[in-house]
């Protein structure tokens, strides 16, 4: 009887705030059930991230500041609902020791109604509280995701060609994601496990000293097989993780558009599903070490456990160890006893929570404090996009990526309102790179790019983008409709002057051939269009910005010869009235500039008339040459 009412007693105790799952913690304290998970175990890799970039506590606590009232408020519910809850075992204390032996309903029911209202208070606090915590929480990942979103949009080119796009976009979700786990659960239980385990301690001093010394002796031992179980699984779990992001990665790059397409034209689906298959038979096995590791401990443990009411019970039968205990105080404090475990293993995770939320914290500060390589001006200089006349001038340019050689060196080129100057030049010879300095997608090494007599690093970004369009030969269509496709560049347009960009484009009449029209979704990459429709449609979306200079990065170079037309057509009505700069690969696309400037390792080499400078025996001369020579060789 006394062994029922104890089991029912701490089952019903053990019912409390639970706690959530941080990265890097092999279970949190209260994920599991029973009295208790076990401890989690640093994560080498979490203690190498804060070791390298160390967070001052100071920045974080700055996160929180705006919320200083709710999390006093959380802490005080969180304390409240601890005290509220430890009066159920004195009610049942009560209701053994009194209510029942004397036959007293009136007492019984008041004590049975305390039971049911301390249940009802502790679940009300929760909910609160955990609503307080939560919107806490999310405000402050809604400012640090948009914070660090903005801050990755002002970063150059240049980083995202070196940085893995999956590491981007996992420091933006899942790291987020995890800081949102710390931020409203771990700290939270915290403070949970930290009042409950004061507050339960304290009743059971309160209730019986001697048989508090007891609990103390049997806690070690269980704490220390928890731990060395956390250690076995936290080893599995790591491989399993790493399993996990190699599935990830097949799945993404098999499953996409392109790797469809490579998989197909390539006959590797036969290989890919058995490396698929592989990954997923690996992970079976490592989810059932996962599972039996250290069974046998965690069934050493439940035999700690059952011991412990055991040995309680025993020492309240020997006169010298109960102190004269009821039989209410000992189902009363077998309760408290149960309860106190769980805290105590949220406690001992502390110090692995605190490393992890440093880890985090740290690789989303890593990337806040990052320097943009391409700055905005602090005070830009104002230049009215409608006017700009649209000269530009390359004065002693030289350039260089990072810790490379130079790809640009000493370029002097001056291109006039209103006119066409195209760059040709071998493979490597740096074409479009110098075609990238300008929209500032790099900024020279040295010299200076000017629009109208003004560097363009004195000009806002946006003023730039306006100033500056660039078609290029790798056009990017996001996964929408032709209409959201062509808002982008003016999110004001109507649907007249939508259709007016897209006949200039020469490609209206097949939009209107579409049954759904401008509503058609272009789909992923915009593959459901051929690569000449998708440079046709990139240009319909440069022609809506309008703007007074443009430049042309190869955006042939990969068409059919009849595509080609068709696309040469349109650029050649966008370029009209337009200071443009053309980087060719295909020698028939410049015979209509005005000038042209040859390339050779990232030097200017001649510059002239393309007739005059087909007639002259210098480098342009022999590109033609070369160029003929090879369609010769493809005619049979």
């Amino acid at each position: 009887m006394l062994e029922s009412i104890s089991s029912s007693s701490t089952a019903r105790s053990g019912q409390g705030q639970s706690a959530g799952i941080p990265a890097g913690a092999d279970r949190a304290p209260g994920g599991g059930g029973g009295r208790g998970g076990p401890v989690a175990r640093l994560n080498p890799a979490d203690l190498k991230q804060v070791k390298l970039h160390p967070v001052q506590p100071a920045r974080i606590a700055a996160l929180f500041k705006p919320h200083k009232f709710t999390i006093a408020v959380v802490v005080l519910l969180i304390s409240a609902a601890s005290v509220i809850g430890l009066a159920q075992p004195f009610l049942i204390r009560a209701i053994i020791d009194d209510a029942l032996p004397h036959q007293d309903t009136a007492l019984l029911a008041w004590l049975a109604g305390g039971l049911v209202a301390v249940a009802a208070a502790t679940a009300a606090i929760g909910v609160v509280q955990t609503w307080m915590a939560t919107k806490m929480g999310q405000k402050v990942m809604h400012t640090l995701r948009t914070r660090l979103f903005a801050h990755l949009q002002a970063q150059s080119l240049g980083f995202f060609t070196r940085t893995r796009s999956g590491e981007v976009q996992s420091r933006l979700t899942n790291d987020i994601a995890g800081m949102q786990s710390v931020v409203t659960s771990t700290a939270t239980s915290v403070a949970s496990n930290l009042t409950t385990a004061v507050a339960t301690a304290i009743a059971m001093a309160a209730l019986s000293w001697r048989m508090s010394l007891l609990s103390l002796v049997v806690l070690p031992p269980a704490i220390w097989l928890s731990r060395k179980v956390a250690l076995m699984r936290r080893d599995v779990t790591s491989a399993r993780q790493a399993e996990l992001a190699g599935m990830y990665t097949q799945i993404e790059e098999g499953l996409s558009v392109s790797g469809i397409r490579l998989a197909k034209t390539l006959g590797t689906t036969g290989r890919d599903v058995e490396r698929f298959a592989g990954s997923s038979h690996r992970l079976v096995d490592l989810e059932m070490r996962s599972q039996l590791a250290g069974r046998w401990r965690m069934a050493t443990m439940g035999i700690v456990f059952a011991a412990i009411p055991a040995v309680i019970y025993l020492a309240a039968g020997f006169p010298a160890t109960s102190g004269g205990m009821t039989i209410g105080t000992l189902v009363a404090f077998t309760a408290l006893q149960g309860a106190i475990f769980r805290p105590i293993m949220g406690l001992l995770n502390v110090g692995v929570q605190w490393v992890t939320a440093m880890a985090l914290f740290s690789r989303i500060f890593e990337y806040l404090d990052m320097d943009p390589e391409i700055k905005a001006p602090a005070n830009p200089t104002t230049l009215d996009p409608e006017t700009v006349a649209g000269r530009v001038r390359f004065e002693g340019v030289s350039f260089a990526y990072r810790d490379g050689p130079k790809v640009l060196q000493g370029i002097d080129l001056e291109l006039a309102p209103g006119t066409a100057t195209a760059i040709v030049g071998p493979t490597g010879s740096g074409k479009s790179t110098l075609g990238s300095l300008l929209p500032r997608l790099h900024d020279p090494s040295r010299g200076r790019i000017t629009i109208d007599g003004i560097d363009i690093r004195e000009l806002a970004p946006e003023t730039l983008n306006k100033i500056v369009g660039v078609v290029s030969q790798e056009t990017y269509l996001i996964h929408a409709s032709i209409r959201d496709n062509l808002l982008l560049a003016d999110p004001e347009a109507d649907d007249a002057t939508l259709w007016k960009a897209l006949a200039s484009a020469q490609i209206a009449d097949l939009v209107a051939g579409l049954p759904e029209g401008l509503d058609t979704l272009v789909g992923a990459r915009g593959h459901r269009f051929s690569g000449g429709e998708q440079q046709r449609l990139a240009i319909a979306r440069t022609i809506l910005r309008n703007p007074k200079v443009l430049v042309l990065d190869e955006a042939t170079s990969a068409l059919d010869n009849t595509t080609e037309a068709l696309v040469q057509d349109a650029l050649d009505r966008l370029a009209v009235g337009r200071t443009t700069l053309m980087i060719a690969h295909r020698l028939s696309t410049v015979e209509n500039a005005d000038r042209l400037a040859v390339l050779e390792s990232g030097a200017i080499v001649e510059r002239g008339r393309p007739a005059e400078l087909r007639e002259a025996d210098g480098p342009f001369a022999r590109l033609v040459a070369a160029g003929e020579e090879r369609a010769a060789e493809l005619v049979p």
